[in-house]
């Protein structure tokens, strides 16, 4: 298929160079997606059919076999080799059973290593004799040491995932999932099915996968390119509201402030006081002759655009237009017959215009910011009965700015700077947007996202037993409020695919203070895993636990507080211990990567060192926070777990 779409010869059959350009660069496209991964297998699965799919069952027709891939694959007659995972036809290789087989008799699973077919077990769903049972190959790809970026799953979803894969593109769905439940890997395969069922509208409308940081968006980036799908982009939050240079840091009560969904009608308010009604009419001269509108006349104009609330931009675009047309009334009452062109001639005219700027003013919404937080009193003005007076002393600046080039704008900030232009100019909406870690979110961050998909759906994935930020999510009707998708799905997935029992049962040790009332995971897992925690004399101790855990096959990651890693990087380097950085790929060759805490989330290694989880704790602003993070940092593991401390530790793990 690749050497068919490479050897395509398009020089007679495009009108001019424009669309040659065009055509070449779909054909580029379609090789890149057909790309060969030497290590990833095209078929994972086979289906024998009772009978013939759309055939009815009583008319006997002879069944049809199935193998089922990552993509789709014909041979040079253009016939069916391998089926897409995602197609109608494959869906009972994930929900078929023994009690549903849905028409299948066979279901055949294949194994791999290295890219080469090693093994193939079978399920006979209709004969009465075979007891159900569970698969090893599915067991064995759910275990299989974790080296290099994240992977599809397309192999081992299971039919509570397959049922949110494949959910429709019209609704939007909430996924609360603990550690390893795999709701990222379904949000990805997600997009990955939406895609295939909606193609033609998602190319035109766009799709888009948010992350919590580039670390994490590095890590998950191989997983729809090698499904065959390459447009898709990746943003952090950070990235979609960069209107303005970040370089400054609040405080975490002024971000809690900044955070609040107040704020939006606090910057609602300030960018309305900016119209004023007209004093006096305005005259259009044209040739000899002079049109008046009188002031009550514009009065009602704008008063009537006040009312509709458009957004403030498209509403200063239709002042002038609405001028004219009152003048337009008094040209035709005169006897004229004026058209859509002296109309735009009255809206250009400048005396249209200097009435525009008076009772309009443009607006720049990093100015409108800069003075809300700068100027106590205008702060004051437009806050009244939302924020009280010390929420406001908290967000004020020290020192006001002069110019918004010279502010060191903090995170937050950019968020209000891009709330401020959404109520000046309509944000673009994508068809689909797919939001990870979303508990982590303020309020106002989950109106920046849920603006991006205004007239399209969502996907959130999350667990508030992970909130790590001051303002994290409380629940998850809250969070879709603040987006916008308050019909959303919440759907909640216990069931724990990459953390084994041991490691998870012992870090839920945790959720009763953290998250009182949610269902702690159930690990699915045969293999236990394994826990140890060891006292240690100091940072030789914790290297040579990392030089213990590499003797294992797979993936070594070293966590640690933010504040340790400094000193425990120059303890590895000493001792000759090579090491990456977050989101760097791990090979055969560099297994061991150290982890700041603090990034820790949604990454995952075969085996987890866990370095002084009493620092862990106290590296954050409060207990709550700090167990919370000490709770993403203990479920990273999907093998083995070892904790190194030399304080005591939390009481909840004692």
């Amino acid at each position: 298929m690749r050497e068919d779409a490479e050897a395509l010869d398009i020089r007679d059959v495009t009108a001019n160079w424009v669309n040659a350009e065009v055509l070449q660069h779909q054909i580029d496209e379609r090789i890149k997606a057909l790309a060969d991964l030497s290590h990833t297998p095209l078929f994972f699965g086979r289906l024998d059919y009772l009978h013939a799919p759309g055939a009815d069952v009583a008319e006997g027709a002879e069944g049809e076999k199935f193998y089922i891939g990552r993509r789709h694959v014909h041979d040079v007659e253009g016939d069916p080799m391998v089926i897409d995972w995602r197609a109608p036809v494959s869906q009972p290789f994930y929900r078929a059973s023994k009690k549903n087989p849905m028409d299948v008799a066979l279901r055949r699973r294949f194994g791999y290593t290295g890219g080469d077919l090693t093994a193939y077990e079978d399920e006979h769903l209709t004969d009465p004799t075979e007891a159900e049972q569970t698969s090893k190959l599915l067991q064995q790809e759910i275990e299989r040491p974790r080296v290099g970026p994240m992977r599809d799953i397309v192999a081992t979803i299971q039919p509570e995932q397959d049922e949110i894969v494949r959910s429709g593109l019209a609704g939007s769905v909430c996924v609360q999932g603990g550690p390893g439940t795999g709701k990222t890997a379904v949000g990805l395969h997600r997009v990955a099915y939406l895609l295939y069922a909606h193609r033609e509208r998602l190319a035109r409308t766009g799709t888009l996968v948010i992350g919590p940081n580039a670390s994490f968006l590095h890590y998950i980036e191989q997983v729809l390119p090698a499904l065959g799908e390459l447009e898709v982009k990746q943003a952090t939050v950070d990235d979609l509201v960069a209107h303005v240079e970040v370089r400054g840091v609040d405080d975490p009560a002024a971000a809690l402030v900044k955070g609040d969904a107040r704020m939006a009608e606090v910057l609602r308010r300030a960018l309305r006081s900016h119209i004023t009604l007209p004093g006096e009419g305005v005259v259009v001269v044209r040739g000899s002759r002079r049109w008046r509108v009188p002031s009550y006349e514009l009065e009602e104009i704008v008063r009537e655009l006040m009312a509709r609330d458009m957004r403030y931009g498209a509403a200063r675009e239709a002042l002038p237009q609405r001028i004219a047309h009152a003048v337009l009334v008094q040209m035709e009452r005169a006897g004229e017959a004026p058209d859509d062109r002296v109309q735009n001639a009255v809206a250009r005219n400048a005396a249209v215009k200097a009435v525009v700027k008076e009772v309009w003013p443009a607006v720049d919404p990093a100015k409108l910011v800069l003075r809300l937080l700068s100027d106590g009193d205008f702060l004051a003005e437009h806050a009244e009965g939302l924020l009280d007076d010390e929420e406001q002393k908290t967000v004020l600046w020290a020192k006001p700015a002069r110019s918004v080039k010279s502010v060191k704008w903090a995170a937050a900030d950019a968020v209000l700077i891009d709330e401020a232009l959404d109520l000046i100019e309509r944000t673009h909406s994508l068809g689909h947007v797919v939001l990870d870690e979303a508990q982590d979110l303020s309020p106002m961050q989950y109106r920046a996202v849920g603006r991006r998909a205004t007239t399209g759906s969502v996907t959130v994935l999350g667990d508030l037993a992970q909130g790590t930020t001051p303002w994290s999510t409380r629940s998850w009707d809250e969070a879709l409020h603040h987006l916008g998708k308050a019909d959303a799905v919440v759907e909640e997935l216990t069931a724990g695919f990459r953390v084994p029992t041991d490691v998870i049962t012992y870090a839920s040790l945790l959720l009763p203070d953290i998250a009182p009332g949610l269902t702690p995971v159930e690990s699915v897992r045969e293999n236990p895993g394994a826990v140890e925690v060891r006292p240690v004399a100091g940072a030789g101790d914790v290297v040579a636990a990392c030089v213990e855990a590499l003797r294992n096959e797979g993936s070594v990651g070293l966590i640690a507080a933010d504040a340790r890693c400094e000193a425990l990087g120059a303890a590895l380097a000493e001792a000759g211990l090579a090491y990456l950085a977050p989101g760097e790929e791990t090979t055969a060759e560099a297994r061991l990567t150290l982890v700041p805490a603090s990034l820790a989330k949604g990454l995952e290694y075969d085996y987890v060192v866990l370095d002084e989880p009493a620092a862990v704790v106290d590296g954050e602003p409060d207990e709550r926070t700090g167990l919370r993070r000490l709770y993403v940092s203990l479920t990273r593991a999907v093998s083995g777990l070892l904790v190194t401390h030399t304080a005591p530790l939390p009481t909840q793990l004692t």
